[in-house]
């Protein structure tokens, strides 16, 4: 008999679970409430980062000048990007499905709840209206439930000038203000993104420096650009309350400094899917509502696993796609064999700001903070030939290696394309591979990689 695997989730965790473990013979089921492709995927991050790069071909246009062009001043076509996003969301959507289908995996648009360790109770509503329950066996559980935008009891989001995240798109109107309330990387991506658009953006940092767990030179860099574009940084304001008045929105911080604007976004964290899904009943143990799981992702009933946002591990996408592949090994007894265990601390991440932003591995501030001997070479754009010819010589790739060794242990891109080059760096600290290594690779000439090298020499 195959396995039966139940997921409760269809983002990047459930589908990477499902296709891997289909592959490996098992018979597998996705239940999932929204969207096959996972909402946070297609309602948050593509609709963001479709905007950003919309934004940012709009803030390449007001530099073009330095390019030997002529300035052009272009608008936005809220039709035609709202369509854009569309597209792009369906067409990702329709190939996820295509390959679940291509697999043999059913999928069930409904609710899911756990009543016991091997029995999930998968409840949906057709057309019609009519309410249907299923009762399903599963040899293994997977919880990918995701997050949703976290709303504090201080506030109270209309969806239409006081908005979480989730009601910035599809747009319908770009506002004159906004007030961005957090800090982090979503903070500062949605800051980006509306300055881009012409709106006079206020920030709201918490801290003494946006990107709080970031490096320090890092976040300058990002903060030197937002100034420049006109961005006003409240630094040390810790926002208590957000009221709409008539067309205004009045953001109240705790060192009694007040912000007006025509709009407000909550950008402070998210919060797990999982108080709907009967967890307790099946004895599975949760923290703040965060399954704990060990480096398998299994929860402490060892067939239950918890893979995505719900996990407390890193929120990205990448990390979820790979937390389910182990899932789907795990269940199917492949770490019985060569199983390489999932390492967050070698996970690579990027933020869609103007300059880009990227790191992996081990930062700089960390191992000061640790005591630990590092060698740290710092490279900055401006000595890069392609850098000039783009027009655009800000940020630097800053490399952080084993004095001892010689090997990667980590490092920051600041700068364009910083998303894309990052790969480069994640994959030596990944290998173990020695700071030789790149220096000795045959890059392309001109390109910004070269400053790769550069930094690693």
């Amino acid at each position: 008999m195959p396995t039966k695997f139940v997921i409760i989730g269809g983002g990047p965790a459930g589908n990477a679970a499902a296709t891997h473990a289909a592959r490996l013979g098992a018979e597998v089921t996705i239940i999932e409430r929204d969207v096959i492709g996972g909402a946070a995927h297609l309602w948050d991050c593509i609709p963001s980062k479709t905007m950003i790069a919309t934004g940012g071909a709009m803030s390449f246009t007001r530099r073009i000048g330095g390019m030997g062009l002529e300035k052009q001043e272009v608008e936005v076509d809220i039709e035609a990007l709202t369509g854009r996003i569309d597209d792009i969301k369906g067409r990702l959507g329709r190939n996820i499905t295509r390959l679940l289908e291509s697999q043999n995996v059913r999928m069930i648009a409904g609710t899911a709840r756990v009543m016991d360790p091997h029995t999930i109770e998968a409840t949906t509503t057709s057309a019609a209206g009519v309410t249907s329950v299923e009762v399903l066996h599963a040899d293994a559980i997977l919880i990918a439930t995701g997050s949703r935008p976290r709303i504090p009891d201080w506030c109270v989001t209309d969806g239409e000038r006081v908005l979480t995240t989730r009601d910035c798109y599809p747009p319908t109107i770009f506002p004159t203000s906004m007030t961005v309330v957090g800090s982090g990387v979503t903070g500062v991506e949605f800051v980006h993104m509306f300055s881009s658009f012409g709106a006079a953006v206020t920030l709201v940092v918490s801290r003494q420096q946006v990107l709080p767990n970031k490096d320090p030179e890092v976040a300058a860099v990002l903060e030197d650009d937002f100034l420049k574009r006109g961005v006003r940084l409240l630094k040390g304001a810790r926002a208590t309350s957000i009221e709409r008045v008539g067309d205004e929105v009045v953001v109240s911080c705790d060192d009694g400094r007040i912000v007006r604007s025509s709009h407000a976004v909550l950008a402070i964290g998210s919060v797990p899917n999982t108080d709907q899904l009967g967890l307790e009943d099946a004895g599975v143990l949760t923290d703040g509502g965060y399954v704990t799981i060990n480096r398998h992702c299994q929860s402490n009933v060892d067939h239950i696993y918890a893979a995505g946002d719900v996990s407390g591990k890193l929120p990205l996408s990448s990390v979820a796609s790979m937390q389910g592949r182990k899932v789907a090994e795990h269940v199917m007894g492949l770490q019985k064999v060569a199983h390489r265990h999932l390492d967050y601390d070698k996970a690579a991440s990027a933020i869609f700001t103007e300059p880009e932003i990227a790191d992996v591995g081990l930062a700089e501030t960390e191992a000061f903070a640790d005591g630990r001997k590092i060698r740290v070479t710092k490279v900055p754009f401006s000595s890069t030939a392609k850098a000039l010819i783009n027009n655009d010589s800000r940020g630097f790739v800053k490399i952080v290696s084993d004095p001892a060794t010689g090997v990667v242990l980590g490092g920051s891109i600041v700068g364009r394309h910083a998303a894309e080059l990052i790969s480069v760096i994640a994959l030596a600290v990944t290998a173990h591979l020695k700071v030789s290594d790149i220096v000795e690779s045959l890059l392309v000439h001109p390109a910004l990689a070269e400053a790769l090298a550069e930094a690693a020499e």
